[in-house]
């Protein structure tokens, strides 16, 4: 399946890049399998994407959670929550 990522904020900055384009293996089926598949990366992905740390992730810009399932072609977006004042 090939999906694009988008990331934004400081997971952009630790990452190092906005975006990506990815085959993903087919075990690969939810937002949260994506983000530990990607945390195997090691290094800045595993600190970037680490479970404990809080991100929201969005999915053809639909606000999503770690259950939420993967299609062919759907854009999967992480960044950190947002505050306002």
């Amino acid at each position: 399946m090939q999906i694009e990522l988008r990331f934004f904020a400081s997971v952009r900055e630790l990452l190092g890049t906005g975006r990506e384009s990815l085959e993903v293996p087919e075990q690969v089926r939810t937002v949260g399998d994506l983000r530990q598949f990607l945390r195997e990366r090691g290094s800045v992905w595993a600190e970037a994407l680490a479970e404990q740390r809080a991100l929201r992730m969005a999915v053809d810009q639909t606000m999503s959670d770690a259950t939420t399932a993967l299609s062919d072609g759907c854009e999967v977006a992480f960044f950190p929550p947002v505050t306002g004042g």
